[in-house]
């Protein structure tokens, strides 16, 4: 073999190496994920575990990528804003960054400054839209994930009331992508039935856990497990959204 032919040789193997190397590195400016909502979405404190969010597991579905959790317990389309919980977000975001906006649980609790009727939740959904895109920001859509409420003959029941609609409506009124996690959790749910389902939710019996001496029956907040697989049905509709992101998400075999 002749010294032209091994040099070509040697550059053709380098340039593959360099090729596949490309491939594994990751993204050198990514963007950031923002989320937006409630409880069941955010971060919690040292008390009140073993609750979870499941936006606290959705870093697992997108290594590499910065995951942003500005949820907060009972916050709605309306107290999210009135807080200035919604302008310290927006202040943060950069052209390319994504905000996921899931609303809907305490919209609806007329009693409190929270309420938003179905129409004016679905108002407020579209100006938080509009805002993210003024900023160059990718607003992502959510409806509200289920709550485990079975009845007498083991169907789940559908409590959210007009909000997940009016999110789909302002998603298709604003061609922002929507991510239908109150149909995907419903048939999670569901496939798990009744009383197999406690398992996702924060049930817990007598002295199992220091938080609650005398047990929990939470039907609308997330164990770890319930959290991580309300995140990987996320993960799941980023994809089937086909949204640039879908790229980085990772979504391993369930354990």
């Amino acid at each position: 073999m002749t010294a032209v032919n091994l040099s070509i040789r040697w550059v053709v193997c380098l340039t593959l190496l360099l090729a596949l190397a490309g491939c594994h590195r990751p993204p050198r400016n990514p963007p950031t994920v923002f989320l937006v909502g409630d409880s069941t979405m955010g971060p919690k404190e040292a008390d009140r575990r073993p609750e979870t969010g499941w936006g606290e597991m959705l870093g697992d579905f997108l290594p590499g990528i910065p995951v942003e959790n500005h949820a907060r317990n009972g916050r709605s389309t309306r107290s999210f804003r009135a807080e200035g919980r919604w302008r310290s977000v927006l202040e943060k975001v950069q052209a390319g960054d994504y905000v996921f906006i899931q609303f809907g649980h305490n919209d609806s609790k007329t009693e409190s400054d929270r309420y938003a009727s179905p129409e004016t939740f679905e108002g407020n959904l579209r100006q938080f839209v509009a805002e993210v895109r003024e900023r160059g920001g990718r607003p992502v859509l959510l409806t509200p994930v289920i709550r485990r409420k079975f009845d007498a003959v083991g169907q789940l029941v559908r409590t959210h009331g007009g909000y997940p609609a009016a999110t789909r409506r302002a998603a298709a009124a604003t061609g922002t992508p929507l991510i239908d996690m109150t149909e995907k959790s419903r048939m999670l749910v569901a496939g798990y039935g009744d009383p197999a389902s406690r398992s996702l939710y924060l049930w817990s019996r007598p002295g199992e856990h220091d938080n609650y001496p005398r047990g929990v029956e939470d039907d609308t907040h997330f164990s770890p497990v319930g959290a991580r697989e309300m995140a990987r049905l996320v993960a799941g509709g980023i994809r089937q959204a086909r949204l640039p992101l879908r790229r980085f998400v990772v979504l391993p075999a369930t354990e």
